[in-house]
């Protein structure tokens, strides 16, 4: 719900120069689900210790014996072979990016115990998505996807840094890194608030680059009022709506996603 509608987006701004046919529009979402899927799995197995120590994720299925190490260590392998076989059949340059993809979604999940940058490097994880489905679907130079990419980039980043606000005690205990935990909490919500501004910016200066008309550009102030609204839910003395903050960056996506493809195909 975070990375593949921008991904699929990139996809669709790329077929404004490539045709894009259903057949790669499939491949793409293998890819993005076999990606997703390895990065989570990675996730889950080198944090499986902090996450049995920590009460909020204790139920996870690691730390709560649902699924065994050897499991997990199996389902990784399998989601990263079925993301470079979608990448195999997305054309050559796709597949010698994919393990430089696998790379950087990795490295999010081991980041926390090198540099409090954290959250920085979950956003650069997200950001690969609308870079590879443009790439995916064909499309060579230009300024889209890298527009897009520093929108989720910063999307993502901000809400991950809401998100880590209420880990920031655990974080402190076991030598664990993140931007809370370097800077405090009212610090912490200005940076998140500053990169969801850098967010619509740079969703807004592709409607100028692209160009893509009204209907886009309601899409981003939809988007710029969930944010508005997400925010307002946090306060450095109330973390209690942390959740359900977190939650509402599920629509953002969508929104996004089906006012764009509604200005590419209604033009």
């Amino acid at each position: 719900m975070f990375a593949l509608p921008f991904a699929l987006t990139g996809a669709l701004l790329a077929s404004r120069h490539v045709p894009l046919t259903w057949g790669r529009v499939a491949w793409i979402v293998v890819a993005m689900v076999g990606a997703r899927s390895a990065a989570m799995g990675f996730n889950r197995l080198v944090d499986a210790r902090y996450d049995g120590l920590n009460p909020r994720t204790a139920g996870r299925e690691l730390p709560a014996g649902r699924m065994s190490h050897r499991e997990a260590v199996l389902f990784v392998v399998a989601s990263s072979a079925i993301f470079v076989w979608a990448a195999s059949m997305l054309g050559p340059l796709s597949f010698g990016l994919s393990p430089v993809a696998l790379a950087i979604v990795f490295w999010y999940s081991l980041a926390k115990r090198f540099t409090w940058s954290t959250q920085a490097f979950l956003g650069l994880a997200m950001a690969v998505a609308p870079v590879g489905g443009w790439i995916a679907a064909g499309g060579r130079g230009g300024w889209e996807p890298w527009l897009l990419a520093l929108a989720i980039g910063t999307w993502v980043g901000g809400f991950d840094v809401l998100y880590a606000c209420q880990d920031l005690e655990f974080d402190r205990a076991h030598g664990l890194n993140s931007i809370p935990q370097r800077f405090g909490v009212p610090t912490s919500l200005a940076v998140s608030r500053g990169l969801h501004v850098v967010t619509v910016s740079a969703l807004a200066a592709l409607a100028w680059v692209a160009p893509l008309g009204p209907i886009y550009l309601g899409g981003v102030a939809g988007v710029a009022a969930l944010l508005a609204f997400e925010q307002s839910l946090v306060s450095a003395t109330d973390l209690s709506r942390v959740k359900m903050a977190f939650d509402l960056n599920g629509w953002v996506g969508i929104l996004y996603f089906v006012t764009t493809a509604a200005a590419i195909y209604v033009r």
